[in-house]
């Protein structure tokens, strides 16, 4: 038996602390690693049944080979003679076969090539166990809002930065199109982050956490917003451009709860907790409604709205197209900048949306209320 050393047990105690690799699990690998070692210093490397096997009150590592019981011995990797057996068990016969104990007095005569055999086992194991790990975490936290602190800023070029942020047990990666335009990311900041997918083409697989999906504006209204939490408010279709505006549709069953004013709280509470969270992107809270007219005058809010036709078209429009008339005043506010406004309606809502003026419309208009939708 070779005493292993107090350095390798702490190796293990350290890898079970920072990646949460079992401290057995470690001492297996290592186990099987020097076995590697041995099968490679077997001069034709046939060695079945051969064990490494660890005295944890000891601390020592024994390697143990199936030996067969021989007159002579011609190979002595597969053979003991009858004496040296009978040294051991002196009624043992010829032809059993017996685990002997071939740990070397030195590893150093394992050779080069057995200790790199031994290491890139070790290695490879280790890389094994920090995938299973990631894709244990992924499973546990996918599709759900988590905090995490930003560990390090790696620049992959063309102005484009992957932000790695701390989880916890694992790292985090926030590739550029999924940071917020604009942001300023620190090292040692802490963020809160939408957990989005595991990507796998890399050699160890990656964890993509996002500030810029909408998803996590869900689940921030989740957070704060307590009616959402327990289904009494449903958010129903979010739009979101992320660092600038979002549109968050929200609905409730319940006649008497407001899912607009319990989603904004008292004085604006609950929604300033959110936008504070998005670096003060704004959001419109809107009342979702089963009819279109409604749902999409809503929808261009602030703006006022003088009237929706909805319009049957073909399949580029997917068949849905409204044309919407308001004030003059309020068209550039309707329309919002670059289009901004229209655009996270038609969005949020799901149909093309054209806006004219009043004055553009010539007049040809009827109000919203009580105005039924015109199909052609």
């Amino acid at each position: 038996m070779i005493k292993i050393g107090d350095k390798l047990l702490e190796a293990a105690e350290e890898l079970e602390r920072d990646r949460n690799i079992p401290q057995d699990e470690f001492i297996s690998y290592v186990c099987d690693a020097i076995v590697a070692a041995y099968k490679k210093k077997v001069p034709d490397h046939d060695v079945e049944g051969v064990r490494a096997i660890f005295d944890a009150e000891t601390g020592e590592i024994g390697i143990f080979a199936p030996k067969e019981v021989v007159e002579e011995v011609s190979n002595e990797y597969h053979e003991i003679s009858l004496e040296e057996a009978r040294d051991l068990i002196p009624d043992v016969t010829v032809g059993e076969v017996l685990e002997i104990e071939v740990t070397p007095t030195d590893f150093s005569a394992f050779g080069r090539i057995a200790a790199q055999t031994a290491k890139q086992l070790i290695t490879q194991r280790l890389r094994e166990a920090e995938k299973e790990l990631i894709k244990k975490e992924f499973e546990t936290r996918k599709g759900t809002c988590t905090t995490g602190q930003i560990e390090r800023i790696e620049v992959v070029g063309n102005n484009r930065s992957n932000v790695i942020v701390n989880l916890g047990r694992v790292e985090g990666c926030m590739p550029s199109k999924e940071q917020l335009p604009g942001d300023s990311y620190r090292v040692g900041n802490r963020v809160r982050v939408y957990v989005l997918e595991l990507r796998e083409s890399g050699r160890v697989p990656q964890i993509i956490v996002s500030q810029a999906h909408p998803e996590l504006v869900r689940e921030l209204f989740e957070l704060y917003v307590p009616e959402i939490e327990d289904g009494t408010v449903e958010i129903r279709s979010i739009a979101r451009e992320a660092g600038f505006r979002t549109k968050i549709a929200v609905h409730s069953e319940d006649a008497d709860v407001d899912p607009v004013g319990a989603c904004i709280g008292t004085r604006g509470v609950r929604i300033q907790n959110v936008v504070a969270e998005l670096r003060n992107e704004k959001i419109d809270v809107i009342r979702f409604s089963g009819d279109p007219v409604d749902y999409i005058s809503n929808a261009l809010s602030p703006a006022r709205i003088t009237t929706v036709a909805l319009y049957e078209e073909g399949p580029e429009t997917q068949g849905k197209r409204a044309e919407v008339i308001v004030p003059d005043d309020q068209l550039s506010l309707a329309i919002g900048r670059g289009g901004q406004n229209v655009r996270l309606a038609a969005k949020l809502t799901g149909w093309k949306i054209d806006i004219k003026s009043e004055s553009q419309a010539g007049g040809n208009y009827k109000p919203v209320a009580g105005t039924e939708s015109p199909k052609r």
